[in-house]
């Protein structure tokens, strides 16, 4: 590409942003490979595709971990397949919550947001809870011999004890803080963050297969019913084959999930009708290739795949020191899947972030003039940043327990990723009218239906035993958007500009918002 092309499709990406009424205020720095690596590195296979994968060989075993990772892949591709066709048309920091506006109205909107925010909120939070719990394990009890265990107990109020608590803080506070330096450094980060998912993926996958006693492809597609005592207690004891399968879904959901980021960081990515899409659909498809390959490796090379059942939680580390891998390769594996999680919450501080910003140049959070300021000299978010890591924090105080986080996570995204796509099943071809460059054609309307259905799945799913997300979160959800809704938001939401009309009231504001950063950078 050369400098003139790129300078031509950089103003095209200003004048469609500009037409949907809003000012070119971050900075465009992000190519098709860092709007991939953004939602690659937020789905991370070596964060969910580790820590949950318990959750789904404890259930039905091999066959449930198996197909259900292929099924759930399946449906990723379908909702990305949806939001691809929206975000091409509407590439903006805000996503989905400004897809669902447009398509659905500004109420429909606004409750997309809160649910999308609170679902990037978890993903952060029960990531970095996980970094915790990996560099704790892995690192400071098998390379350096310490053992945490009993810290915890000096600060027995807070679940994790002080060690999880200060972990957390200082996880969160680091990735606040390379965010806080500008897409520039972010982008160099989340880059490296794709290949290293990718190195150490297949480095796990081969050291897997390579330690295995021998290879069994039949185990891969064996049912047993590992619920209970048998599976360590991971998940309680049910006879429903289909029940354990149904809970065993949320093991790639969970995994791959927060590909929105694409659509988030859109308003930094050049040509971003075309990138975004790629981004999205890229990311799913390669978490999907890469993630079933590697939890196979994970099932052949068990020596006894009953008794590694019982190993719970502990299950791929256990299997590690069971194969006899090399203390080196060991350690070297250990640092790379404990990095890889961090850079994978990095990610995912950069798209809340920016969601947080582009809901507030809208008026949707309380303090919004505060959280939509743009930093002029990193031209980042800054406020919207540290108010996400503050958030995320937060959040591991309150849900303490990785698995109700990541169950929330997933069914939080997943209805704020279906609630523009059912907004958009009804608006396309009347309200809806304008596409970009990536269509589906005549699956639009079969993926949609496909994308909301799964997503009332999933709420089926995270509102049954073991997880009860239903009385835990979502019922206080709904009533507490319904009151403040309509007690506050419905008068004081103005939503993003919609119309030729409003679109065309904001041109002088807008002109005004990018002089004015211009001459702060000058």
């Amino acid at each position: 590409m050369s400098q003139q092309t790129e300078q031509e499709i950089l103003a095209a990406d200003a004048a469609t942003l500009h037409k949907m009424g809003y000012a070119q205020e971050l900075s465009r720095r992000m190519h098709g490979f860092s709007n991939f690596a953004v939602s690659f590195s937020i789905i991370c296979i070596l964060a969910g595709g580790i820590t949950a994968f318990q959750n789904a060989y404890s259930g039905g075993g091999a066959f449930d971990a198996v197909i259900g990772w292929i099924a759930g892949s399946i449906f990723a591709l379908v909702v990305g397949c949806s939001m691809a066709q929206i975000a091409s048309a509407y590439p903006t920091a805000g996503g989905l919550y400004h897809w669902s506006s447009i398509l659905g109205g500004r109420a429909w909107g606004w409750v997309t947001a809160w649910f999308n925010l609170l679902g990037l909120i978890f993903v952060i939070a029960s990531v970095n809870v996980g970094v915790y719990l990996l560099f704790n394990g892995l690192i400071l009890t098998n390379i350096f011999g310490i053992n945490t265990a009993a810290w915890a107990g000096y600060w027995p109020t807070i679940s994790g004890g002080w060690p999880q608590v200060l972990a957390v803080v200082l996880i969160t506070g680091a990735q606040g803080l390379f965010n806080h330096f500008g897409i520039r450094t972010t982008t160099k980060l989340i880059d490296f963050s794709g290949y290293l998912i990718l190195v150490v993926a297949v480095a796990l996958t081969a050291t897997m297969l390579y330690a295995a006693p021998h290879l069994d492809f039949a185990r891969l597609i064996a049912f047993h019913n590992f619920s209970g005592a048998p599976g360590g207690g991971v998940l309680p004891h049910s006879a429903s084959p289909v029940y354990l399968f149904l809970l065993a879904l949320l093991y790639p959901l969970y995994t791959i999930t927060g590909f929105d980021g694409s659509a988030h960081t859109s308003e930094e990515t050049v040509d971003a009708r075309r990138n975004v899409p790629r981004g999205i659909l890229n990311a799913i498809f390669w978490s999907a290739v890469f993630g079933i390959v590697m939890l196979s490796s994970f099932i052949l090379a068990m020596p006894d795949p009953v008794k590694a059942a019982g190993d719970g939680s502990n299950i791929i580390f256990n299997l590690m020191a069971g194969l006899g891998v090399p203390t080196a390769l060991k350690d070297v594996l250990y640092v790379g899947i404990v990095l890889s999680n961090f850079l994978c919450a990095l990610a995912g501080v950069t798209s809340t972030s920016r969601m947080v910003y582009a809901f507030s140049r809208d008026g949707g959070l309380p303090g919004s003039k505060w959280l939509k300021q743009v930093d002029s000299r990193h031209r980042s978010p800054v406020a919207a940043i540290w108010f996400t890591v503050v958030l995320s924090i937060a959040a591991t105080l309150y849900s303490p327990a990785f698995a109700a986080l990541a169950v929330g996570c997933a069914m939080f995204l997943y209805i704020s990723y279906a609630m523009p796509v059912l907004a958009g099943l009804f608006a396309e071809g009347k309200a809806w009218t304008e596409f970009g460059p990536f269509r589906l054609g005549i699956l639009s309307k079969p993926f949609a239906v496909i994308t909301v259905l799964g997503a009332v799945l999933i709420i089926y799913i995270g509102t049954r035993p073991p997880y009860n997300i239903l009385d835990n979160y979502l019922i206080g959800l709904l009533v507490l958007l319904a009151v403040i809704w309509f007690s506050v938001a419905r008068t004081r939401f103005p939503g993003p500009p919609i119309g030729a009309g409003e679109i065309a009231a904001r041109s002088a504001e807008i002109m005004a918002e990018e002089k004015a950063l211009a001459s702060a950078v000058d």
